[in-house]
């Protein structure tokens, strides 16, 4: 029982080290599609840490099997280069023996990974999926360049000549192109830009200036009016985040739980099973059709009339019966794609288990116990992993393999080579 704890406690630090490092590595690689929306869109920062943690949802499920596979590698070559494992075989403690207190804690890591992944995972997705939306609908910041017309929205552009430190503009100029009936272009020595208190509109201070008027219908209707003080207000919808409400919001197959994608299967299946038997009955219906009128024309009809009526009837036929066959592959395919996420959520779990078996005797063979020879070996067997899921995906939403096959292919391919490797050592 000491073994068993001292064989745990070896493997705490590298598990939560090496999971952490695969989510920021991940999270780096995601967040540097969405850095320049998130900076140049005024977000606060719990927003953006809100951005976040709802993106490291989704990629806790793909590094907690990577985190299991580091540290079974460091852990057990860390053990077999300090010639821990020699003694613990010499005590007749063979490999398996030694994997038992890592097979548990994988097989609870695997069943927590199910659980988050189809309870959690979901509601995540879709808050998350509202979220990336509400931001790419926000307006970036808006801000006055010096010496450059800024456009302000379709209607409205703004020219600042000097922008102080402080924010007051110096010679302003605004072209207002918002009424139907005239232009308005405002030259002021002076303004500051603001936002009202309810940050519902952009009010704009002016000091010392003209508003030239100009009618679009009338081109002789010209009007000049001077002001000391003036004020601009204009509408600021979407130059601030706000969070949509995504309760009731369509669901997409990444954002449902098991239950729901297999009611969605089941009904495509039923629906693809009925257009093959409607399929099979106009087939069948149009060949005895045929059976009959083949026995003889009616003598009032010619043989060309009596062509021509059967070459439009089997025209029907087949109109008909292509339509039934679309129906069918498009429910063949639905039914396809959800079945390819419903085994992916039972797949990708599993590995946490697989991986032990991988982890433990390749770290006793190779001694690496050292970060470098660990992380080496740990992304080549996640590259190979995710080639065969993502080949898999592919294949199946082609229709060349079962969703079942597609998904499990990977996990195939690792726990032979997991359970021979295994083997091998154990007997060694």
């Amino acid at each position: 029982m000491l073994l068993y704890r001292y064989i745990l406690r070896s493997h705490i630090a590298p598990f939560v080290f090496g999971t952490s490092v695969i989510m920021a590595l991940f999270l780096i690689q995601y967040m540097m599609r969405w850095v320049d929306k998130l900076a140049s869109k005024g977000l606060d920062p719990a927003t953006i840490a809100q951005f976040l943690v709802l993106n490291l949802s989704w990629i806790v499920v793909l590094a907690i099997p990577i985190g299991v596979l580091f540290s079974t590698i460091m852990a057990f070559g860390a053990m077999s280069s300090n010639h821990e494992v020699t003694v613990m075989k010499a005590s007749g403690m063979g490999l398996l023996k030694m994997m038992i207190p890592v097979l548990s804690v994988g097989s609870i890591l695997w069943g927590f990974t199910f659980w988050y992944t189809d309870n959690v995972l979901p509601d995540s997705n879709v808050r998350l999926t509202g979220m990336m939306r509400d931001i790419e609908s926000t307006k970036p910041s808006f801000a006055v360049e010096e010496g450059q017309f800024t456009t302000y929205n379709a209607t409205t552009s703004i020219l600042a000549r000097r922008v102080l430190p402080n924010g007051v503009m110096l010679g302003v100029s605004i072209y207002d192109k918002s009424k139907s009936d005239f232009v308005n272009v405002v030259s002021a020595d002076s303004g500051r830009l603001a936002f009202s208190p309810s940050l519902t509109r952009l009010v704009i201070q002016l000091t010392s200036g003209e508003i030239h008027q100009r009618g679009i219908r009338n081109p002789d209707e010209y009007r000049v009016v001077s002001f000391d003080r003036y004020q601009i207000v204009l509408p600021a919808d979407k130059f601030f985040y706000e969070a949509s409400d995504v309760t009731g919001s369509s669901r997409g197959e990444r954002e449902m739980t098991i239950d729901d994608m297999q009611k969605i299967v089941n009904n495509a299946q039923a629906q693809e099973q009925m257009a093959v038997q409607r399929y099979d009955s106009i087939f069948m219906q149009h060949i005895q059709d045929l059976k009959t009128y083949h026995k003889g024309l009616p003598a009032d009809v010619s043989r060309d009339d009596g062509l021509q009526r059967a070459s439009s009837f089997i025209m029907t036929a087949q109109s008909m019966m292509e339509s039934e066959n679309q129906r069918a592959k498009a429910e063949h395919i639905a039914a396809n794609r959800y079945l390819v996420e419903i085994h992916k959520k039972y797949a990708i779990p599993f590995a946490c288990l697989l991986f032990v078996f991988v982890g433990s005797p390749l770290g006793i063979l190779t001694k690496g116990g050292n970060f470098g020879t660990s992380a080496m070996y740990s992304l080549g067997f996640y590259v190979l992993y995710w080639m065969c899921m993502i080949g898999g995906e592919e294949f199946a939403d082609r229709g060349l393999l079962s969703p079942l096959v597609a998904m499990w292919l990977g996990n195939a391919i690792i726990g032979v080579i997991g359970i021979w490797i295994t083997v091998r050592v154990n007997n060694r």
